[in-house]
């Protein structure tokens, strides 16, 4: 992996003109910035079969200003390898420009131990695979920013919210530091969330429904609670500023969460 990344760092480089990257600061203060989000299901768009399942995602845009609008490329079951190995990545880095914001969020599909195409090792082929997402931003003279993958809905016997996603919230925190990336920490703020609400007030967080009791995906309160954490984030360590964010201490109606038709 570590020569992929060469590659893939040089290659990009390469690709971006010298007159661009020189003025990149300028023509991005001249444009609306667009924040691209690069993840699994727990943030995905959700069609009209899917309802209520809701990617926080999805509700992003109404904390954020009209001019910083978001492009949300999350895909459910997609780990930070296959993402990758799909192409999805090289998708997003033809379109993102200069002064535009990369937010990855991965780590529930790369837990898969028995599954080749998704699973990662936390502390070698996941911070790998993160850092082609760090280095196709910055060729690109775009900001990346890692996020923590949101906690799943689970206590034990005493009532205490447990962390789910063994050492990857603590491998991408490591590489936040190495690389000098922002980390938004919402595996924490979550999973203290969670721990705030409860066992039974949670559920109305989640995926649960008279027919499934889903404790990994949200339903509209839960995708905008955890996008509140995350605009939050993002203005706490200055990745926006406070005229690119609002609502933050507002109630989100519900109704605002619109599942559209899947295209044929």
């Amino acid at each position: 992996m570590s020569l992929t990344r060469r590659q893939v760092g040089l290659a990009a480089v390469a690709a971006v003109p010298l007159a661009l990257a020189g003025t990149g600061t300028a023509q991005a203060a001249q444009r609306r910035r667009t924040l691209y989000i690069a993840g699994d299901s727990t943030a995905a768009q959700k069609y009209a079969d899917a309802a209520p399942e809701t990617g926080w995602g999805m509700a992003l845009p109404f904390f954020l200003h009209k001019d910083r609008p978001v492009s949300n490329h999350a895909v459910n079951g997609r780990s930070s390898k296959s993402f990758v190995d799909e192409g999805r990545l090289d998708v997003m880095l033809q379109t993102i420009r200069p002064g535009d914001i990369l937010l990855v969020q991965f780590a529930h599909n790369d837990e898969k131990v028995a599954d080749p195409t998704r699973y990662t090792e936390p502390w070698t082929t996941y911070q790998d695979y993160l850092r082609l997402y760090i280095d196709g931003a910055r060729a690109r003279g775009a900001r990346p920013v890692l996020a923590t993958s949101v906690e799943r809905r689970k206590f034990d016997g005493s009532g205490n919210a447990v962390p789910t996603h063994g050492d990857y919230p603590a491998a991408m925190r490591a590489l936040a530091r190495e690389e000098r990336v922002t980390l938004l920490d919402i595996q924490a703020l979550s999973l203290a969330l969670w721990q705030r609400l409860g066992v039974e007030e949670t559920k109305k967080y989640f995926d649960w429904t008279a027919t499934e009791q889903d404790n990994t995906h949200f339903n509209p309160p839960g995708a905008i609670a955890v996008a509140r954490l995350v605009a939050q984030e993002l203005l706490r360590t200055r990745v926006l500023g406070p005229q690119d964010v609002r609502r933050l201490d507002e109630e989100i109606p519900e109704s605002w969460i619109t599942w559209p038709q899947a295209a044929a």
